[in-house]
């Protein structure tokens, strides 16, 4: 099917324009609109928030979506240049049915995809109307080869427009009210986040220092991909040749971050996790605090310790976004630097979590690595590491066969769990790959078991 390929997990991605082009895109965006079953209090159906990143085709690529969902007699609020974390924030604070976003987030230029959300940044992925959703789209392509619109609507859905920057901007600088001057480096990776950014300037007591702010889709300077430890060389050494108290990192379309601390070490999204869930259960004690099942164990060691409840998930936004609500969650993280908000109506929001992260810096009066180095040493962690293999699934049970010995848990691949070591394979749920990811207690341990498990996976990392 035409579609299988571009339908993943949490959104909608593909090459552009092989496997998504403008037809597909009107596809869906009929289909969303279909799919949506949101009214007004008047009767008529709520429109939809649409907006786009900075990819040269995503501007087409939207206008194709609009006009799909206008088609289905759906009105649209084109919401234009966005990051993903304001798309959420769109259908929070907006009268509107539900959001798209036009973006590919962190993949390379040749890429580009489509994020959707509910009222109130509700998730839609693949077990929460994704799978409908691509339903519909077939229907809707073959409908478009056949030539023919719409049914039963007579009346075509207009668009207005909406500039939310500044009402995002408000929203998310009321989570750090009393920061203290700080001198900062902010690498937008030529993403969304360098449109947003400086909004900051004059609102906040942050001397920024830009690098890459200039909107790029072709990425000339380096993958906008934060968990790529080379992507982060220039943050580095552009807070420590100035002396910066720290440097933050956005991804593509603005929805993680990862922080640089004031020696340019990074600060890993477990350690960011453990740092605002003791922050965040301090105002709120006794909450449970979400996690996905990579972080360290430092971060639900960290909740118990400060009187919260640790709350596992598996890995992806659409989980993790339905879990903070069933749980009434203040927070919760994930290895990957995407961090949820109760407040944020439970999405994920890269500017959030680097607000927050000031405002505890800021009430810590130390620095960034002293901050972060209780949570740092307690574990030491490979990192997530990938490797292609022909086939994932049958790769992780030949894993699970060979340590027998271990605890397993299977709530996101395999989790095998020792004393002093664990480790988590999963298949990828955006790409064809195989994902590790190993913790010890002592680096020479972490070193051996990474080393046995690179043996048995029987592949070359990419």
């Amino acid at each position: 099917m035409r579609l299988d390929a571009i339908f993943k997990a949490y959104d909608i991605r593909g090459l552009v324009p092989d496997e998504l082009d403008e037809d597909v895109a009107y596809a869906v965006g009929r289909a969303f609109a279909d799919f949506l079953d949101e009214t007004d209090k008047g009767g008529r159906a709520k429109p939809v928030a649409v907006g786009r990143d900075m990819r040269e085709d995503s501007a087409d690529l939207a206008q194709a979506v609009i006009s799909g969902i206008t088609e289905q007699g759906r009105d649209v609020l084109d919401i234009g240049r966005i990051t993903t974390d304001m798309m959420y924030f769109a259908t929070g604070h907006l009268d509107v049915a539900g959001g798209m976003v036009i973006t590919a987030s962190h993949n390379p230029g040749a890429y580009n995809g489509i994020k959707l959300c509910r009222e109130d940044a509700r998730a839609v992925g693949g077990e929460t109307g994704l799978g409908d959703i691509k339903e519909r789209a077939v229907k809707a392509l073959g409908a478009a080869d056949e030539g023919q619109t719409a049914a039963n609507n007579t009346k075509k859905g207009s668009v207005a427009a909406r500039d939310i920057t500044g009402d995002w901007v408000d929203h998310a600088l009321g989570f750090a009210p009393n920061l203290r001057p700080l001198r900062i480096a902010v690498d937008a990776g030529n993403g969304m986040a360098g449109v947003v950014i400086p909004h900051l300037q004059g609102r906040a007591p942050l001397e920024i220092t830009p690098l890459y702010f200039e909107l790029d889709g072709t990425f000339p300077n380096h993958e906008a991909n934060p968990s790529k430890s080379e992507t982060l060389a220039d943050l580095q050494q552009t807070v420590t040749t100035h002396q910066l108290d720290l440097g933050i990192a956005f991804d593509g379309d603005g929805d993680r971050m990862l922080l640089v601390d004031e020696n340019g070490e990074t600060v890993s999204g477990s350690v960011t996790t453990a740092l605002l869930a003791r922050y965040f259960l301090k105002q709120y004690p006794g909450s449970s605090i979400l996690h996905n099942a990579i972080t360290s164990r430092i971060v639900p060691e960290t909740i118990e310790h400060y009187g919260g409840t640790p709350v596992q998930t598996k890995v992806g936004h659409s989980y993790i976004n339905a879990n903070m609500r069933e749980y009434d969650a203040p927070f919760g993280g994930e290895h990957s630097a995407h961090y949820y908000f109760r407040h944020n109506w439970y999405a994920d929001s890269g500017l959030i979590t680097a607000l927050t992260s000031l405002q505890v810096l800021s009430d810590s009066g130390q620095t960034l690595s002293a901050l972060a180095a209780p949570y740092r040493d307690a574990y030491c962690n490979s990192e997530e590491i990938n490797f292609q293999v022909a086939d994932p699934a049958a790769t992780v049970e030949h894993i699970a066969q060979a340590f027998p010995d271990g605890a397993h848990d299977r709530m996101d691949g395999l989790t095998v769990g020792y004393r002093d070591w664990w480790f988590n394979v999963r298949p990828s749920n955006t790409e064809p790959l195989l994902r590790l990811n190993v913790e010890a207690r002592e680096a020479e341990t972490l070193q051996q078991q990474k080393t046995n498990l690179e043996a048995k996976i029987g592949a070359t990392p990419p």
